[in-house]
């Protein structure tokens, strides 16, 4: 059995995740990332791509004042290993999956994985993780690894915080394109709960 896959995303009201110029620190409130350092703390495992790696140079892991928890794996998607050996992440209790040869990156763990379109596939990502144990995996980042993984199908649920602000069409998506040609073929999720979030609102959905 898979990985269950969670999907947070921290966006504008129209959903995006970073201003055109690549703003993104803090579209919401601290709250908000409080619940998401929460969230982290209840998965096994949290990725991103190497995009956000480099746009953001995130850490990662869960500060939760006064309270000692496990972290979870930090995993990136770096089809080309751009990750820098000095980033924030490419340290121990790292993974990086790539579909090129694996070469050292930080104290990292580098494995190659299947990627037939040149990216590391969502099922062979799962299938990583599934051999080393992980059974939550939440997904932060970006908009190409979420519309991968909910075009193959693999989101089992939405933890979205929405900020009472706009951006506009120039903003950054946080889901990239699906491709679809019709409105039966989108994916569907069902609300579970609304609730306010500091001035921010979070959404929580499960896939129908």
């Amino acid at each position: 059995m898979r990985s269950r896959v969670t999907l947070k995303l921290a966006t504008s009201l129209d959903g995006r995740i970073a201003t055109a110029s690549g703003e993104s620190r803090w579209i919401t409130g601290e709250p908000a990332r409080q619940a998401g350092h929460r969230l982290r703390a209840a998965h096994d495992a949290v990725l991103v791509g190497v995009g956000t790696v480099l746009a953001d140079d995130p850490e990662l892991t869960v500060r939760l004042p006064g309270r000692p928890v496990d972290q979870p794996l930090r995993v990136v998607l770096d089809s080309r290993l751009r990750t820098p050996a000095t980033a924030r992440i490419a340290g121990t209790n790292t993974l990086i999956l790539t579909a090129a040869e694996p070469s050292p990156v930080g104290e990292a763990e580098v494995e190659r994985v299947e990627a037939p379109d040149g990216r590391p596939s969502p099922k062979a990502v799962l299938a990583a993780l599934k051999r080393r144990g992980i059974g939550m995996l939440m997904i932060e980042g970006g908009g190409e690894v979420a519309a991968s993984f909910i075009a193959a199908g693999l989101v089992d649920a939405l933890e979205w915080f929405r900020a009472p602000i706009l951006l506009g069409g120039d903003g950054r998506a946080c889901v990239a394109g699906l491709a679809l040609a019709r409105l039966s073929d989108a994916p569907a999720f069902r609300r579970l709960a609304v609730e306010p979030c500091g001035d921010d609102l979070w959404e929580r959905y499960e896939r129908v």
